[in-house]
């Protein structure tokens, strides 16, 4: 099984979309961290190099991620399928269920790749800021922006952006599982795509139902800073996970390829 983990690994970071994907997202906190409308869009003023990945996740959660990470699961399978690789993988002595747990598990560890590559980013990027102790919040913690007037040391800095990078992949699961699931549907990968972000957006236009918004995944994409969600965000964003991935072994068992 290891085996074709790094096998699929490496077909994964040799894609075309997840290098751009990866570029985009390490370069996106330079353009917060030097963009002139920073302080009118937020009004804020940075203070330190802690607080530019606040602002690379707010802006990258909100659909630049997200959208990212479809698009990486859903072309895991759909290039396979493009190329006519799938069936010639197919004819060998190996139960489907390995291949695609082995594309499962490399799908859900791709958010916290894109996610360390923009941490990387906002961290150079927040050099010149300074990155020692400072009197305020990184934005991903207790008095958000503002601190809780007490200094903020580099330690506890860096704790809070990891816990919330960590948080923010674990949102990204269900999609990636989802877009997966798709692209056994549809064995296709602008289809699955599209229909993972098109299932994301109707999410959105769903909250407008105050009874279902507890159970939808867009109301956890900020979950990272609401850690009073935490206990019921967290449990639920598991179930779709297992969920969607069950139902895409259970597809591709059968799936006529």
């Amino acid at each position: 099984m290891l085996r074709v983990l790094v096998w699929e690994f490496g077909k994964l970071v040799r894609l075309r979309s997840v290098q751009i994907g990866l570029l985009a997202a390490f370069l996106l906190p330079f353009l917060w961290a030097f963009a002139p409308g920073l302080r009118a869009q937020y009004r804020i003023e940075l203070v330190s190099g802690w607080q530019v990945p606040a602002f690379a996740l707010f802006t990258g959660m909100d659909f630049l991620f997200p959208f990212l990470t479809a698009m990486a699961a859903a072309e895991v399978l759909g290039s396979e399928v493009s190329m006519g690789t799938l069936k010639s993988v197919l004819l060998r002595p190996s139960p489907r269920s390995r291949l695609l747990g082995a594309k499962l598990v490399v799908v859900l560890t791709y958010p916290f790749l894109l996610l360390g590559v923009s941490l990387l980013g906002s961290l150079l990027a927040g050099l010149p800021f300074g990155l020692g102790s400072f009197l305020g919040g990184t934005g991903l913690g207790p008095g958000s922006f503002a601190g809780t007037g007490e200094p903020l040391t580099p330690g506890a800095a860096l704790s809070e952006v990891l816990r919330a990078h960590a948080l923010a992949g674990v949102v990204l699961w269900p999609l990636s599982a989802l877009a997966l699931l798709y692209a056994v549907i549809f064995l296709s990968t602008t289809a699955a795509a599209l229909a993972a972000v098109s299932t994301l957006l109707l999410m959105r236009l769903l909250v407008a139902f105050p009874a279902l918004q507890p159970f939808l995944l867009t109301s956890y994409l900020d979950l990272y800073v609401r850690s009073e969600a935490v206990s019921l965000g967290l449990p639920l964003l598991f179930i779709y996970t297992l969920g969607f991935s069950a139902l895409a072994l259970l597809i591709f068992e059968r799936k006529d390829v």
